[in-house]
Formats: structure tokens, sequence, C-alpha cells
């Protein structure tokens, strides 16, 4: 869901590592319900669990995406086209598809009077947007920052983008994993402020994925697996025991900017740079990556209508129901930006 112009450079790889993040946000979404309001300890819950601790990682996996193509130095990027494109385009698209999601949450209510619609767009105007929408908050300041990041990334050496990244990884990768754990507990002063907060640890990730993709363009991919299967095992675990030890569903272990999600996003980042599609894998790949934010901007339009049509992930076996009725609202999502990208309006700033 790389929100930016796009059109003009495309990359397989990349188009990879979209296609695998949109389909891990749709699916994480999918399985909220039956993690978070699930039982622990039953099947149902931790086949939740095994898709969720899978599925985290699209976050850190789009940003790592959007540092790979917007960091370049020849890509030319001025202060007025990322105000008056870029940053333009995400509050478009923000603002309008909130609204909708707002008015179709009216509607259901029976609430569709002016007053309401008033005060709802007071709450708009002022951030008060759906849950899953907080990617676009964060995106907001991250690229904000990229004439910054940009910067660095032109005139810093190896090592000192080593050294930043070393930083970034302790301060917003690591510590925030760590903090709620003894002796990090018993932290006092400064120090404990010293945690990068999510917004800021993004920008961390773009860095991330322009290093990987300029200086490590071919990874190994036994080490990418063991990543992989690392930071999975640790979400999965970290969870069952911190959710056992709390009583309830706990995600701190399923935090994008966590240890395991960090892992997890570097091994699938290293598979998807060493893997071989055929041409009409890549064809698909790459028409899902183009749609990627359209689905992410509508996806949960679909999700809540199947729920009233009584179609969840919960009502049958997780493990099976969850994938498919992510693959069915990822198609639904792609006919509609089939749709939607006719309008030339709507293709360049809504979609």
């Amino acid at each position: 869901m790389l929100i930016s112009d796009t059109r003009l450079y495309r990359d397989e790889k990349i188009d990879m590592v979209k296609t695998i993040a949109i389909w891990s946000v749709v699916l994480c979404h999918v399985v909220a319900a039956p993690f978070s309001g699930g039982i622990i300890g039953t099947t149902p819950w931790y086949s939740a669990l095994l898709w969720a601790s899978l599925t985290h990682m699209c976050v850190p996996l789009f940003f790592m995406a959007s540092g790979a193509l917007l960091l370049k130095p020849e890509r030319e990027l001025t202060l007025k086209k990322l105000y008056t494109k870029n940053l333009a385009r995400i509050l478009a698209a923000l603002f309008f598809w909130a609204l909708c999601y707002k008015l179709v949450s009216l509607k259901l209510m029976d609430s569709l009077t002016l007053p309401d619609v008033v005060d709802a767009v007071k709450h708009l105007l002022l951030f008060h947007h759906e849950e899953h929408f907080y990617y676009l908050h964060i995106t907001l300041l991250a690229y904000a920052a990229l004439p910054v990041t940009r910067l660095v990334v032109r005139y810093a050496d190896k090592r000192l983008l080593r050294y930043a990244l070393t930083l970034w990884f302790l301060l917003g990768i690591l510590y925030p994993t760590v903090r709620t754990f003894w002796p990090f507990t018993l932290l006092n002063g400064v120090p404990v402020q010293w945690r990068m907060n999510m917004t800021y640890a993004s920008i961390g990730y773009m860095l991330l994925g322009h290093c990987l993709f300029v200086y490590h363009p071919r990874p190994n991919r036994g080490l990418s697996v063991l990543a992989l299967s690392t930071g999975f095992l640790l979400a999965f675990w970290g969870t069952c025991f911190a959710s056992y030890a709390e009583g309830r569903p706990s995600e701190h272990f399923l935090e994008g900017m966590g240890l395991s999600m960090f892992l997890a996003a570097l091994g699938a980042w290293g598979f998807c740079q060493t893997a071989s599609l055929s041409q009409t894998g890549q064809k698909l790949i790459g028409f899902i990556s183009k749609a990627s934010f359209c689905v992410y901007l509508t996806h949960i339009f679909f999700l809540q209508a199947f729920a009233r049509w009584g179609l969840r992930a919960a009502d049958g076996p997780v493990l099976l129901t969850a994938p498919l009725i992510s693959g069915l609202i990822i198609c639904c999502c792609c006919a509609v930006y089939a749709v939607l990208s006719r309008i030339p309006v709507v293709r360049r700033w809504l979609i």
C-alpha cells in the first residue's frame, strides 16, 4: 500500500512485498475477533493466534517498501511535490473514506440525520477515524520527514547508516519489546523516555528497506527463513505465555514495532527478494500491488458486510475460514479497484 506515485517506477520484488503485506493486513483483521474475543487455550483461539503471528508484520513491510522506492537518491522529490501530491493524496483519501465509513455506520444505526452528519464531520476533522486508518496517521508524519531522511541517505556512508539503524533497532524495536519485563521495569527518569513510539520508529523501517534494497539485493534465503521462523515463534509463544499470565489475549508480542515482527518482516523481505515468479504470477502480483491502497481503504466495508451476513472466521475452523474469507475480501476489493481506477480523478486522489 505504498502511497506515492509508484506508477512511474515498478519493481516486481517490491510488488511481491506489497502483495504479501496487503494480504497480511486483511488476514490479521479477519482473525482479530476470534483472537481478541476468543477463549484462551481453545483451538479457534490458537488458530487465530497462528495467523496473527504470521501477519502482523504487514505495517513494517509497507514502510520498508516505501523506503526502498522513495529514498532512492536519483528519484526527485521536491517539497512542492511532497505536499501537493504525496501528502495531499493521503489526506484526500483518508478523509473521503473515513467519511464513507461514518456515513455507512450512521445509516446502519438509522441515524443519518443532518445534525449527526455534522457532528461526524467535526470528529473526522479531529482525526477520530476508523481504527485501521492509524497507518495513514503514521504515514503522514513519516512522509513529512522524507526530505530529512533522504538527506541522510544521500550523504551518509554505509558506516553511518549502520549506526543509525542500530540506534533505531535498540530504541525503536528492542526496548519497546523488553520494557515491560524485569529489570527494565525498574528504570526511572529520562531513560524511560528513550523508547521511540510507533510513529517515529516507522521512519527506521523506511531506512531499513532502502538499505536492504540497495546494499543487500540478494539476501541469503536460509537466513531469511530463519528470521521469519524465529519471529513467528517468538510472536506465537510470547503471546501464549503473556496471555495466560494476564488472563486475557495480549498483543505485546504482535506489535509491529516489536522484535518478533521485526524479525518476521526481515525474513519475509528476504524471501521476496530471492523468489522467482512466472510471467502470469508477475502480472497477478503487479495488479494486487497497484490495488493495495484501495484494498486497504475498502476491505473493512466487506469484512463488516460479511459479518452481518453471517460469514465470519469464528463460525468455522479458523485455520481454514480465515484465509478463505481474506481471499474473498481481497477479490472484492480488487474488483472495486478495477472499476474505480477507470475514473481519473478517483484513481489520482482516492485509491
